[in-house]
């Protein structure tokens, strides 16, 4: 009776392990590494705000097997990324990596690249991030480049003769400078001066004061989202608003997490950008009527790479039918075509960048709130930095 009673116990565990190994086996891992706390935690919430949103409406179930996510926090610190990212790779075994900010993508990819592991970059701005040298990233996110050569063409044609430029100092900064410069020279302006802001804590008073001082006609600037608001106020203080000065730049200036709360100061901004959350479609009117049900904030173009990310991993999944070797994810992610609330989007099989829409807005008052209103669309930009090479 004893024997029998153990040999029936003895049964019941193999059956449950070989169950429990199964399931196991059946899920595949997503490792996210994001600033949620620090200054630069707004960025990171969005991310995540736009992963989730995605899985609550499309399943966390994908070629027959189950989506396990694994949300770390870096605080926006690349040595933190790169720790949490090698656990995750090494001790996790997670399919995919999703990496943010420029300085943990960077610290990040040789990481997916040594474990040949499929990384989709989901805020990083900076065109480098995605190079032969890292041939497992992605991106699904935007570079600076698409937006700053447009509004450097526009903002010739349309009387900026004198031009301050005012960016923040580090790579995503660089490049939107670069860009802008090249294209507003090319058509006729001048740039006064370039004046660097430090990304860590940022006082912009001092610098925009002398920006002023230089008696530009237009101020291009490029700060990350989240220190938008900040400044915002501090343009309003020094009185740009009032002097005559026009503010342009990417559309990270007028950010919709920031933008309801930046005041009248911003009316009138015009920005190159690809996302608004008052673009006129049924797709983005649902999904952000469906953001904003399951978060306090308005999303923004940052929310997107958290969701359209979602969607590339989900969709190379299906096509790969459930395979998640990094060659496979990745050649089964090049080329792919959807639409998305910012509007079509694909990934080039040749650069693994992101392709899409930039559109021209104009800040405005809609219903008492702020709002980019698109006036002018650009169709499937490419990274300009990478159609030279």
């Amino acid at each position: 009776m004893i024997r029998k009673t153990f040999v029936t116990a003895l049964a019941c565990a193999v059956v449950a392990l070989a169950a429990n190994s199964a399931l196991a086996q059946d899920a595949v891992k997503i490792g996210l590494v994001l600033p949620l706390t620090g200054g630069l935690a707004p960025v990171g919430k969005q991310v995540q705000a736009g992963v989730q949103l995605y899985t609550q409406q499309h399943g966390t179930s994908v070629a027959g097997k189950k989506l396990d996510l694994i949300i770390k926090d870096d605080a926006g610190v690349p040595d933190n990324s790169k720790r949490l990212a090698q656990e995750l790779i090494v001790n996790e075994k997670v399919a995919v990596i999703g990496s943010a900010l420029t300085p943990s993508a960077m610290a990040i990819g040789p990481l997916s690249t040594q474990g040949k592991t499929a990384n989709v970059v989901m805020v990083s701005g900076t065109s480098g991030v995605i190079n032969p040298s890292n041939p497992y990233m992605v991106r699904t996110s935007f570079t600076l480049g698409q937006q700053s050569g447009i509004v450097g063409e526009w903002a010739a044609k349309n009387g900026s003769k004198k031009v301050v430029i005012v960016q923040s100092d580090w790579a995503p900064g660089a490049e939107a400078t670069a860009v802008f410069t090249d294209a507003f020279t090319k058509a006729g302006g001048q740039v006064l001066d370039t004046i660097k802001v430090p990304l860590a804590n940022p006082d912009f008073s001092p610098f925009l004061q002398r920006a002023r001082d230089l008696n530009p006609d237009t101020l291009f600037v490029f700060v990350p989202a989240g220190q938008a608001g900040t400044f915002a106020k501090q343009f309003a203080e020094r009185g740009l608003d009032k002097a005559g000065i026009k503010l342009i730049g990417p559309g990270d200036i007028v950010d919709d997490n920031d933008l309801p709360g930046m005041g009248d100061s911003m009316l009138g901004v015009v920005t190159a950008g690809i996302y608004s959350a008052a673009r006129d479609s049924q797709m983005n009117k649902e999904y952000v009527a469906a953001f904003e049900k399951a978060n306090p904030m308005r999303p923004n173009f940052i929310s997107l790479g958290g969701y359209d990310g979602m969607h590339l991993i989900s969709e190379a999944l299906k096509k790969t039918g459930g395979k998640t070797e990094g060659d496979t994810l990745i050649n089964a992610m090049k080329g792919m075509k959807w639409e998305s609330p910012r509007g079509p989007i694909s990934i080039d099989p040749d650069t693994r960048e992101i392709v899409q829409n930039v559109y021209m807005g104009k800040v405005e008052r809609v219903n008492g709130q702020l709002y980019t209103i698109p006036f002018a669309t650009f169709e499937a930009v490419k990274d300009p930095l990478k159609m030279k090479k």
